[in-house]
């Protein structure tokens, strides 16, 4: 029920005290389609995520640090010279629609007060943000700007009068007195009729509803399902096929199993997106990197594709030299004019074969002519092979780079991208705003096993080689999937049991593109054997006398020895 009408009006019920009265210190905007703004109030800072991303549009109060952009987008330094510095005087929502509107008081240049609106739209690929002024209703700016042809019903363009978005007429279930409630049983003898006119509810209300209704179709019945949203708390449910949903109430009616509840619902919130917004973020932030992998992986398959048939031909290439052979032991029955001649051949008990000419050359010319395309391809049989190696060592450094990205957090593509400029498949821009950072243990991550002891997974080749050549000890053990892309995993000890042996493994088969794969045989060995070749590439190591242990990756197991 994520973000309809009723979860946004329970959710403001925790909101609306916790923030009205605050001054907004601080705004941002991480990303494309997020924004975080930080009100102070009573000597504490609380970050308000907004996301208008269309198909996870939300808002509440988080305990992520998220870093701060270098270069803020126009939109952010709008609102920084409008609303920064400004007083939150109320939070309401427009009846129950998925729309939220910020009133603030702030000052101009003059010293008057201005009174403005932000108005957040939570409406799936029309969610936006807009900022406008309460007095005359004229846009002063928004995160999305929609061209006139693009959306008919109003204009979403600065200095435009600000205009809500179509709505759904129907019923506030929480204003619905019992004098009105009687009068539409008596007109909808059919409960789903009457549910449909009340707005602000997705299927799972409805249902939910439905199911309180049935059982009692009166009003003190339906204000006990409308009450439930006065305090709202943290409700994970899973649909029978492990979909995980939350709620500020807890269903009864739905064939939902409770996982966990709780008390605080921006906590729960933050909990419950912080695997996909992250994933979210990271697609944002690597988009035009993950086109040139894509680019790249792409034509290095094609190129080991036209190598490898190039090898088939180099590799059968004995019939020239059988051909040339045949042809001189017998010139004499060449004939000025022939395309072609059959002769027998000695290698097949005399079978005929038939050998094609070029009729400007002697029939010397043309043996010598099969002889020289034969040792042409076999002397390019090494060449070739060579190619092969260098093709596919670049692809699997490409499935390197793209495992990275899947593992990424946000701020850890900045690596990547700065990886690939060194290595020459991004130009570098002219003027470089982006700062370079050490890495540090702080920008890995971090887990304790059962034994409590600890294990370090880098994130990008970067990492990888930082973690295993400078940090790790050399009586550390070691981790990585077995032939195929993935994280250098350090256990930071030096006579670890079979149990952590095999919690360190189940990590190292998770960080790697073997995520979702059953029985995955992960190579494990003390850091002083792992070496790194001269002029190789970022990630890429070798080891020697390694230990092997086949595991299966269980998402939560992994996830649940992780320390933030």
């Amino acid at each position: 029920m994520a973000f309809d009408g009723l979860f946004i009006h329970s959710l403001l019920n925790n909101l609306t005290p916790t923030l009205v009265g605050s001054r907004l210190s601080k705004i941002y905007q991480p990303f494309d389609q997020d924004l975080i703004l930080v009100f102070r109030k009573d000597r504490k800072n609380y970050s308000l995520l907004i996301s208008a991303n269309a198909q996870y549009p939300r808002i509440y109060l988080t305990n992520q640090t998220i870093v701060n952009p270098d270069i803020a987008p126009t939109f952010v330094m709008v609102l920084r010279k409008y609303l920064e510095g400004s007083v939150l005087q109320s939070i309401e929502q427009v009846g129950l629609d998925r729309i939220i509107n910020f009133h603030f008081s702030n000052r101009n240049e003059l010293g008057d007060q201005v009174k403005l609106v932000m108005s957040v739209e939570l409406m799936g690929r029309h969610s936006n943000v807009i900022l406008y002024n309460q007095k005359d209703g004229h846009i002063i700016d928004l995160l999305k700007r929609i061209n006139i042809d693009e959306n008919r019903a109003r204009i979403l363009l600065p200095k435009a009068k600000y205009e809500l978005p179509p709505l759904k007429p129907g019923l506030n279930g929480f204003d619905l007195s019992e004098e009105d409630f009687k009068q539409e049983k008596s007109e909808n003898s059919n409960l789903s009729d009457f549910i449909k006119k009340l707005n602000g509810m997705d299927r799972d209300d409805r249902e939910e509803l439905l199911g309180y209704l049935e059982d009692d179709y009166s009003y003190s019945s339906f204000t006990t399902f409308f009450g439930q949203f006065k305090n709202p708390k943290g409700y994970i449910l899973k649909t029978p096929n492990n979909k995980r949903k939350i709620f500020t109430y807890l269903p009864y009616h739905l064939e939902l199993e409770k996982e966990s509840v709780d008390p605080d619902i921006n906590h729960a919130l933050d909990e419950f997106y912080e695997y996909q917004e992250t994933r979210d973020w990271v697609k944002q932030k690597a988009g035009r990197i993950e086109k040139i992998i894509k680019n790249e992986q792409n034509k290095l398959s094609k190129k080991i594709v036209k190598l490898k048939k190039q090898l088939d031909l180099a590799e059968n290439s004995e019939s020239y030299r059988i051909k040339g052979e045949i042809l001189n032991a017998h010139l004499n029955e060449v004939k000025a004019g022939m395309t072609k001649i059959s002769l027998p051949n000695y290698y097949e008990n005399n079978a005929p074969i038939e050998i094609k000419l070029d009729v400007a050359l002697s029939p010397a010319r043309n043996a010598q002519k099969y002889f020289t395309r034969y040792k042409k391809l076999r002397d390019s049989i090494k060449h070739i092979n060579k190619q092969i190696e260098i093709a596919q060592e670049n692809l699997d450094y490409f499935d390197s780079i793209q495992t990275a990205i899947n593992n990424a957090d946000p701020q850890d593509i900045d690596q990547i991208t700065e990886e690939l400029e060194n290595q020459g498949y991004i130009r570098k821009q002219k003027k470089q705003t982006r700062r370079k950072k050490k890495i540090s243990e702080k920008n890995l991550n971090k887990f304790k096993l059962s034994s409590g002891k600890i294990v370090l997974v880098g994130k990008n080749n970067y990492q990888n080689d930082w973690l295993t050549l400078k940090k790790a000890k050399k009586d550390d053990y070691w981790f990585h999937v077995k032939n195929m892309p993935g994280s250098h995993v350090i256990l930071q000890d030096d006579n670890p049991s079979e149990e952590d042996i095999k919690e360190a493994a189940e990590i190292a088969a998770y960080f790697s593109k073997a995520r979702l794969s059953g029985h995955v045989q992960v190579d494990y060995v003390q850091d002083k054997r792992v070496k790194k070749p001269n002029g190789a590439k970022p990630g890429f190591v070798i080891y020697t006398g390694q230990n092997s242990i086949e595991v299966t990756p269980e998402e939560k197991e992994v996830l649940d020895k992780k320390v933030n």
